[in-house]
């Protein structure tokens, strides 16, 4: 497991950040226009001859996944996991086992998660996952204290490991027939009363460290890393200095071993680890 601990976001919103990670232009050239009418990592890899795969359990992909396959949560079908028009994460697992056994080849598959959005934390969990109380259990975050909006969440985040763990595990079971891996990045952060802010959104150049900089882990299995020629404690070592959305797109078409001119090394994580 690497866990990134200095990542900085393309955005301080889903609308923003999901076309900027996902394209060759980034936070370093930012250009609204010039993103949305490029292709983006998932197209590249697509017409590199991988099945592609878009999950969705939040409000779609901005556009990174026109045109490809693309599977919305549907509420009706798992009314114990959704409520009030919106589902707990673990409805993207249900069904991977079917995905699994019907690939043709390689895949890559996204689960975009609704993670701890707020207001309403207290919705992004389960009972079981209740641990840090009194929570604020109401979307308006001003009838509550800071530590109840901040244990909500934190009770949400218990969750999201949960199902990174719950992913992992499914990974591995399949380690025999497959070479398997999971990437996870947050594409935005959360303001949990630091400095009077809640919530996100800022305009980038004035928004706080809580709202750009991002969690990022990487799961490789053996075979995987093997079989692209991965030393792990190079990468152990890539997981320790600072980086960005911008390296996202060149990192996974590196690691997938994806030739093509839009690839550039500088921005690919794993290059240095690579026999």
């Amino acid at each position: 497991m690497l866990n990134f601990r200095d990542v900085s976001a393309c955005g301080t919103d889903t609308e923003t950040s999901l076309p900027c990670m996902f394209s060759a232009i980034g936070r370093r050239d930012y250009d609204e226009d010039r993103i949305r009418g490029s292709e983006s990592l998932l197209h590249v890899v697509k017409r590199a001859g991988f099945d592609v795969l878009w999950r969705d359990n939040q409000s779609g992909c901005k556009g990174t996944c026109e045109g490809l396959p693309m599977q919305q949560i549907d509420v009706a079908q798992l009314p114990e996991l959704c409520a009030d028009g919106r589902c707990l994460d673990e409805a993207l697992l249900r069904g991977l086992d079917t995905i699994a056994r019907d690939a043709r080849g390689n895949l890559l598959l996204v689960l975009h998660m609704l993670g701890n959005h707020g207001p309403t934390y207290f919705k992004r969990y389960p009972e079981a996952f209740r641990r840090f109380v009194p929570t604020c259990d109401t979307g308006e975050l001003r009838k509550c204290s800071r530590q109840e909006i901040v244990n909500a969440y934190d009770n949400a985040l218990l969750y999201s490991d949960h199902i990174l763990a719950r992913t992992i595990a499914f990974l591995k079971e399949r380690e025999a027939r497959f070479d398997t891996a999971m990437l996870y990045v947050s594409d935005h952060g959360e303001s949990l009363g630091e400095s009077g802010l809640y919530l996100h959104g800022v305009p980038y150049a004035i928004a706080p460290d809580e709202q750009t900089k991002v969690p990022m882990v990487w799961w490789l299995s053996a075979g995987f890393r093997r079989s692209f020629g991965l030393d792990a404690d190079c990468l152990a070592a890539q997981a320790a200095k600072p980086w960005a959305h911008d390296q996202l797109f060149h990192s996974v078409l590196g690691l997938l071993q994806v030739d093509t001119s839009v690839y550039e090394r500088g921005f690919d994580i794993s290059a240095a680890c690579r026999r």
